[in-house]
Parts: C-alpha cells; sequence; structure tokens
C-alpha cells in the first residue's frame, strides 16, 4: 500500500501544533506551548550537586527548577563498544561533587522527576546526527539496502577523518542522498560544535550552550520524509520562516511547503481536534464493534481489548482472532497518537491457536515500524498478555492536555454517598465523645451527601442522635466535594 503523508501546522501566540496525516487518517500529534517549551537536545553547562554510589547516579545543576539524573550508564567514557558492562567505571570513580561537565537532555522533566541526562553529546541536522565525542558511524537500521549501507559508511568514513575527529549517525533521510549534499551537512555540524564548545568554555555552570529548534522547525528536520507530500502552515510569518530555513538547510526536501489562508481552522480539515478529544478518553471503538481500554499509571500503561459487540460470522476462535488483528493496527496508532511510552501491557483476548498468536504479534511489529519512536515487543506470555516498551523523550498528550482531578486525585473514582454518610457517623461519635458539653453537632457537607442522610440514612441518623442525646444539624456545602465533609461542636 502506498502511503501518503501530509503535514499541518497550527500556530497560535500560545502554542504550535503539528498533526500528522497518512492516507487521511490523523497518526501523530505534536504540541509545543511557549510557555513550556520541551527540553529534549537542550545542550547545558552542569554542575554536578551530588554523586550517590548506591544509585550509580548523580544529580546535575544545569539552571533548571529540579535538578537533572545522570546515570552510570549515560557517562561517556569514550569508545568501548563491545566492552563488558562488568568493567565500567563506578560513578564516583568517574565523577565529583562540584565537577562541571556539558550534559544533554534525553527526556525532558516528567512529574516528580527531573531531566534525564547524558554526556554523550549529539547534534542533530537533516540527514545526519554529529557525535563529537565519539568515532562511532552508525547506519539508520530503517536504510535496509547493504550497498547503500556501505557507500555511506564509507563516505562518511573519509569525510571524517577529512574534518579531524568525531563520529555520525547516518539518518533515515540520507538513502540515496548525494555526496556533496552529505560533505555540506557535515561541515555545517562540525562549524557548529566548534562555536558551541567554544561559548561552554566561557559560560557559567547552570548555563544552557545549545537549545534546539522550534517545532515548527523541528518538522522540516525530523518529520518530513519521502512520501511527505505536502506541508501546510496557517501562519505567514512561521511559513516564511520555514521556506528561508528549508532553503539554507535542506534544499532538497521532498514535500513543499504551503501557506494556507484558508478562514476555516486548518485542523478541521481532517477532524483533528475531533479526533485528540477521542485520545484522551479511555475507550476506543474498532469498526467491528469491539473496543480497546487504555490506562495510563505511573508506572505503566495497559491497553484491555474487548469483543464487544462484534460476534463474527465463523466459530469463536476467528472471531477473537479478527479482533485481535484489527487492534493490533489501532493499537499502533493510538500508541504514536497518545505518545505513550515507558512499559506497555497489551492483554489481547486468549488465542488457542499459536499460528493465530504468530500473525496477531506480527501485525502489530508491521503497524509498529512506522513509529518513529523505538519499540521494543515481548512474544505472547503464558497469561496472553503481550509487554512492550516505546521509548519515551517527551510527556504523554494525556500529561501535555489533562491535569489530574482535583475530586479524585486521579483514581478516577470516588466515595458513594453511602461510603462517606457512614463516615460521617463514626465522626459524630468521636465528636460526641470528644465534646461531651456540646448543645448541637453541625455537619457540613455535599448536597448529594445531605440528600442522603435525610433520606435513605434518616433512621440511622435519628438513632444515632437518641444514643449520643446530642441534636444533629445538616447544613449543604456547595463547593465540598462528594468525599469533604465537616463535624463541627456547637
Amino acid at each position: 500500500m502506498i502511503v501518503s503523508e501530509e503535514i499541518l501546522v497550527n500556530i497560535t501566540p500560545q502554542e504550535t501544533r503539528v498533526a500528522m496525516i497518512e492516507n487521511g487518517v490523523l497518526q501523530e500529534v505534536s504540541i509545543e506551548r511557549e510557555g513550556n517549551r520541551g527540553i529534549v537536545g537542550n545542550i547545558y553547562k552542569g554542575k554536578v550537586n551530588r554523586v550517590l554510589p548506591g544509585m550509580e547516579a548523580a544529580f546535575v545543576d544545569i539552571g533548571l527548577e529540579k535538578a537533572g539524573f545522570l546515570h552510570v550508564s549515560d557517562i561517556d567514557t569514550g569508545d568501548n563498544h563491545g566492552e563488558a558492562e562488568v568493567t565500567r567505571p563506578h560513578i564516583n570513580e568517574l565523577l565529583q561533587e562540584g565537577q562541571t561537565l556539558l550534559v544533554q537532555v534525553v527526556k525532558d522533566p516528567m512529574g516528580t522527576k527531573g531531566a534525564r541526562l547524558t554526556t554523550a553529546i549529539s547534534v542533530p541536522s537533516r540527514y545526519l546526527v554529529y557525535l563529537p565525542n565519539s568515532s562511532m558511524i552508525g547506519i539508520s537500521v530503517k536504510i535496509e539496502d547493504e550497498e547503500e549501507r556501505e557507500r555511506l559508511r564509507t563516505l562518511l568514513s573519509e569525510c571524517l577523518i577529512e574534518h579531524r575527529s568525531g563520529g555520525c549517525i547516518v539518518r533515515t533521510a540520507a538513502e540515496g542522498v548525494e555526496e556533496d549534499e552529505l560533505l555540506r551537512d557535515i561541515s555545517f555540524l562540525c562549524k557548529m560544535w566548534d562555536s558551541l564548545a567554544e561559548n561552554a568554555e566561557t559560560v557559567k555552570p547552570g548555563s544552557i550552550i545549545h537549545e534546539d529548534l522550534p517545532l515548527s522547525i523541528r518538522v522540516l528536520r525530523d518529520m518530513v520524509g519521502k512520501e511527505t507530500k505536502s506541508l501546510k502552515v496557517d501562519s505567514r510569518e512561521t511559513y516564511q520562516k520555514m521556506v528561508s530555513f528549508a532553503k539554507r538547510y535542506i534544499p532538497d526536501l521532498p514535500a513543499e511547503i504551503v501557506h494556507y489562508p484558508g478562514e476555516r481552522p486548518i485542523f478541521d480539515l481532517y477532524n483533528i481536534d475531533d479526533e485528540i478529544q477521542r485520545a484522551l478518553g479511555r475507550q476506543i471503538g474498532l469498526k467491528s464493534g469491539g473496543y480497546l481500554i487504555f490506562d495510563q499509571t505511573e508506572a505503566m500503561t495497559t491497553i484491555d481489548i474487548n469483543t464487544g459487540a462484534f460476534v463474527g460470522h465463523q466459530n469463536l476462535e476467528e472471531t477473537i482472532f479478527k479482533t485481535n488483528l484489527e487492534a493490533s493496527q489501532a493499537i499502533a496508532r493510538q500508541l504514536r497518537l497518545r505518545n505513550l511510552g515507558g512499559i506497555i501491557i497489551i492483554d489481547y483476548i486468549d488465542m488457542e491457536d499459536e499460528e493465530h498468536k504468530r500473525q496477531v504479534l506480527k501485525s502489530l511489529q508491521k503497524y509498529l515500524d512506522k513509529d518513529h519512536a523505538k519499540t521494543q515487543v515481548c512474544d505472547v506470555s503464558p497469561l496472553g498478555l503481550v509487554e512492550m516498551t516505546r521509548k519515551r523523550t517527551r510527556e504523554s498528550l494525556e500529561h501535555v492536555l489533562c491535569e489530574t482531578c482535583h475530586t479524585c486525585h486521579g483514581r478516577g473514582s470516588h466515595k458513594t454517598t453511602e461510603t462517606v454518610c457512614y463516615e460521617i457517623f463514626r465522626e459524630i461519635l468521636r465528636e460526641a465523645r470528644l465534646y461531651d458539653e456540646a448543645q448541637q453537632l453541625l455537619v457540613m457537607a455535599n448536597q448529594n451527601v445531605i440528600d442522603c442522610l435525610l433520606d435513605e440514612e434518616a433512621a440511622s441518623l435519628a438513632e444515632l442522635e437518641t444514643f449520643i442525646k446530642i441534636p444533629v444539624k445538616l447544613q449543604v456545602e456547595a463547593h465540598f466535594s462528594q468525599e469533604t465533609y465537616d463535624v463541627v461542636p456547637v
């Protein structure tokens, strides 16, 4: 199937939103807000605050609210490819408190955690990722032709020798690119790194050395591929910046950059806002009538698959197989759309046939291959679960657009009125014993709880008043949540 991509860029003073459309279907959404721009890729001059030998890690001050986290495995100790892991030096042999060093952010701060850092600095361009502290030359696994891989490896080896030192990773976009284009790219990266290294010598610790490009420009560098037919942007000013950047750094950009002047919002062209709303929900319907349930927690994301209204036309095993196959495609799309990362557990409907299990797993891997983020999928476990990981660098769509509910505090549920009434009864007993001279007890609670006390629990409340020999007055507090109440002696 021929893939046709279109990228839409929506610009407002407060935020930039980018949508990737494949064959008319939304696949990815990226959002960057001016007040909260991501810092992945930024390079800082850091200062080691604390070295933690027990964790083989250190906290590094990079000038942000929270110190960054640097694990020993992310410290570049030179070219030790193939060296046994046990020979890696301990953290206190590599770092001391007060030491300054250049670090790069590989994961944005998330929740209570600071940014994840590395000392293996890399500077990306359209075709290459320059590694100033390494001599490695890596080729994107998505470039499969062996002759092309060898051509690129040979060309870059000679080019890097000419430019003194360093290594690089060849990006997928470099496949088939002419030699002069790659030479221009590596020359640009080397000059940029020289400028950054010179700047790092003079600035104070906690200062930023290099800031990654804004989202509207990163789109040209990272998201536009051979299948991209057009890139539409609804801001003339941003359009001019993108065209200028492309002419200077990506003259052979495969996609046409188009200014969209229409009165109809650009995201309405493919109902993208509706798709985003659906992606924030727990349940996603399948065309067959089945559905998926997504639960995102701190530790992992779980995905449950159900046949729902789909009954099939043959036997039960075939119905389950078709539902699981359809779910694989939907899951791969939702992972990209929601930008879910970390550990992901997929609970497929139990299959008896081993061939069905193999085909479902193969189908999932096939759709995940289109994902820009690195994924790793394990075989179906004896319990019928599929464990996988997806590289997480930025917050998920839900964490960008939503916040924890102040009523349920992220639980997704709250206590029933009956439960709260019984808690109030116990609190009344405590207060009556503590303040035995009280003339009256005032119960302040949510309207639903007061209604329950006056209706279903009226007899119980009357018995309690008789037992404690103190009258109880009820008062509605409109601003109280269902779980909030207060019992006050008056």
